[in-house]
């Protein structure tokens, strides 16, 4: 195998922090091939050699193939080269199709070399395990780990089970299970009190059931990313803690931190345990060594430590600010002497009138070395940060994909910024860049944005965008003599909808439905929760939508692959999101018209209500949109207990609705799903269409503080209900999917 010579510090860093990888064993790869492959599995070998990092040589052998690798990690993308490009088959997030790999395999030919070209391949962001993956278990966990593996991701954060190591630690320093129970946020919002921005619970403490089985989830899930080749991000004491510890240590320099998100106090201001105190080090020490009890000491020395996420800390002060990571820097370093620090770099974009350059210069000078942190350049397609702060100021960086916020589900991408992006920021003049990564708040669709960027982290040259949309659709649509309409939807998309240049949307668009009902306020909104639409839907998603029904009727097979099935359901969807906007605007130049009566108001308003049935009914027909699954998948945790499924459903419904127990983050999290339409969306849009009816009857002038508060309590009240309960709840799929689409374009075309 001829690769070229020479291992960076960093992939060195790598191979010493993963013990299997460093222990060269690849039986986690034998058992990826035979887990998804079980009639292929004795067709494959692999062989770990010297040579460049993360490079991998594919070869045909005596009756299957061969992939020589220098990581583990490049052995599984060197296997999923081969499917891919090879073998015509892929794996996403609806599934695996990769048992669907030709018999006998595909001969190579001639030799395929891939070699990635940064060292670090890097997933999730923090909320991702609430707003995605709250309530998985270990079959969606090890979905999403092949998936990962497969894609060359090698580093990726690992936050399940944080909370059974932060007690013990908090009860060794004598706090007590009360204290601590007040604290502790509930499942669907954990990650926000990791963050330092919640504490507290609302709807019931945190049962320590759920601690124990998070904790015994992730020692599965770590076992699987060290097999995979992966070197897992691991948490620390960030220094977050209970209102009871200055009880017990009076002389602690303890503060207080900033209000968050409008949340009450109780819930609130967080007391953060200032790192140069010497108590923080002692927590810090406690917590990493029960941490490698449990784990293992060679699993990870990488560790996730945010301390300043949208909450700015007590001084802007230079010195303050070298103090504070100066404190927790030595702190990681004295409970483990091979520790680097990762971070999300979010801070300097969110609040960017307190991270001054001088002020980002100080706090990152404050960990010696530029090898010994790592941080998440967050949002860096849209606002990066990486270009005013001179690379970090030497410090290694991620380029990162945002784009989804709060799982957020509307169509979009910036292919173009995708290939060229990083590539441009690596060869920088002075680039410390040493990643390339995916930090979506949600995986919920557009797996094209996802895909081409972790492909891109192999490719020396910007892929060649219509190339790589052609294959990919072909790969995700694998039938015989696939119709042109099929390729020609995606190339229509990936000109347009995924072509989005505008600098004011790059971020998943949300549907105005989601939100709560109101005379203004709604429409073309921009930044990163944008509701203005940057395209022409007739030309784009509608004229997508005809070509994926005209390849279905053409190549009926199309319509048993479960990707075309979803695809097609969500084009349909943004069509009627789109065209619900516009039905929005009508009804708002009708009732603020001085000629309109009541009757003109309701023809206007009835629209929107039809609209939202059929979208539900679409939804409906797809397993991929349903909001019973995201019930049920939290209920799974309960152990037959009905009050605390009770408990679970609540979390589940609040953090896609009120998103607190007022609506402090109303909708952030809102999802295009069925029943979450017909029970909630509808409901919301039928009272306002009936107060602005009643409103042009009396005479009475619209009052938004009015309309406001029946929104807050519609949702509070649908807070609290148990699925299935209600007239028209229904759990799994309902109707066909090819009727109901048909129906829509009849009606909404």
């Amino acid at each position: 195998m001829f690769l070229r010579r020479g291992v960076s510090a960093v992939l060195l860093i790598l191979q010493a922090v993963s013990a299997l990888a460093a222990a060269q064993d690849l039986k986690g790869i034998y058992a990826l091939a035979k887990r998804r492959v079980p009639k292929h599995a004795n067709a494959f070998s692999f062989a770990l050699v010297d040579g460049e990092p993360d490079a991998f040589e594919i070869s045909d052998a005596r009756g299957g193939i061969h992939v020589e690798c220098t990581t583990v990690s490049a052995c599984a993308r060197g296997l999923y080269t081969y499917f891919t490009q090879h073998g015509g088959v892929d794996i996403w997030w609806t599934g695996s199709r990769l048992n669907e790999l030709p018999l006998p395999l595909p001969k190579l030919g001639k030799r395929v070399k891939g070699r990635a070209i940064v060292p670090y391949r890097y997933h999730f962001n923090t909320v991702t395990f609430d707003y995605t993956a709250a309530f998985w278990d270990f079959e969606q966990w090890e979905l999403e780990l092949d998936w990962l593996a497969l894609r060359g991701v090698n580093l990726p954060l690992a936050w399940v089970g944080y909370e059974y190591i932060l007690i013990e630690t908090f009860r060794e320093a004598g706090l007590s299970d009360a204290d601590i129970a007040d604290f502790l946020s509930g499942p669907a919002f954990q990650a926000w009190n990791r963050f330092g921005n919640i504490q507290g619970s609302w709807g019931g403490d945190l049962p320590m059931a759920w601690v124990n089985d998070q904790f015994a989830l992730q020692k599965r899930v770590l076992k699987r990313m060290a097999e995979l080749g992966m070197t897992p991000v691991l948490p620390a004491f960030t220094g977050f803690v209970p209102r009871a510890l200055p009880k017990l240590y009076p002389n602690a320099s303890i503060v207080s931190g900033s209000q968050w998100s409008g949340f009450p106090t109780s819930l609130t201001n967080d007391s953060f345990l200032e790192p140069f105190d010497p108590l923080f080090a002692t927590l810090q020490k406690s917590f990493i060594a029960k941490q490698q009890a449990a784990d293992g000491a060679d699993i990870s020395h990488i560790y996730t430590l945010d301390q300043y996420n949208e909450n700015d800390p007590f001084s802007g002060d230079p010195a303050y600010l070298r103090n504070v990571t100066a404190g927790t820097y030595a702190s990681l370093r004295a409970a483990d002497p091979d520790a680097i620090w990762l971070m999300q770099g979010w801070l300097f974009f969110s609040s960017s009138a307190f991270w001054t350059n001088e002020r980002i210069e100080a706090y990152l000078s404050g960990v010696p070395g530029n090898d010994s942190m790592i941080i998440l350049d967050l949002y860096s397609e849209a606002q990066p940060q990486w270009n005013r702060t001179q690379s970090y100021y030497g410090k290694q960086w991620v380029w990162c994909e945002l784009h989804d916020y709060g799982g957020n589900m509307g169509l979009e991408g910036n292919l173009d910024e995708l290939t060229h992006g990083p590539l441009a920021a690596l060869s920088s003049p002075g680039s410390s860049m040493k990643g390339i990564g995916l930090t979506m708040e949600g995986q919920e669709g557009n797996e094209l944005v996802y895909d081409i960027l972790l492909d891109q982290a192999w490719s020396s040259t910007p892929l060649n965008i219509s190339t790589y949309v052609n294959g990919w659709a072909s790969r995700r649509y694998p039938v015989k003599h696939l119709p042109q309409a099929a390729l020609d939807a995606w190339r229509i998309l990936s000109t347009t909808v995924y072509n989005n240049k505008d600098p004011s949307t790059q971020a998943t668009i949300k549907g105005i439905y989601e939100l709560a009902p109101a005379l203004m306020g709604l429409t073309n909104r921009t930044g990163h929760h944008p509701t203005a639409i940057p395209y022409d839907t007739n030309s784009t998603v509608l004229a997508a939508l005809k070509l994926l029904v005209k390849a279905g009727s053409q190549q009926p097979a199309l319509r048993a692959v479960p990707e075309f099935a979803y695809d097609v359901v969500d084009v349909a969807r943004q069509l009627l999101s789109n065209r619900f906007t516009d039905l929005y605007t009508t009804l708002v130049k009708t009732y603020n018209s001085a000629s309109s009566n009541a009757d003109a108001v309701r023809t206007a308003g009835q629209p929107l209500i039809t609209l939202l049935s059929d979208l539900d009914t679409l939804l409906y027909t797809n397993p991929n949109f349903l909001l019973s699954s995201w019930i049920a998948d939290a209920r799974k945790w309960s152990h037959g207990s009905r009050s605390y499924a009770a408990y679970l459903e609540y979390n589940a419904r609040n953090q896609v609705t009120l998103w607190g127990p007022d609506g402090e983050i109303n909708d952030y999290a809102s999802k295009a799903w069925a029943g979450l339409v017909g029970t909630y969306y509808k409901k919301r849009w039928e009272a306002f269409v009936d107060y602005l009816v009643e409103s042009k009857m009396t005479g009475q002038a619209y009052n938004a503080t009015e309309v406001s508060s029946a929104m807050l309590e519609i949702g509070k009240k649908w807070g609290n209900e148990t699925w299935g309960t209600g007239a028209g709840e229904r759990w799994g799929v309902h109707g066909d999917t090819w009727e109901v689409v048909t129906k829509v374009l009849r009606t909404w075309a």
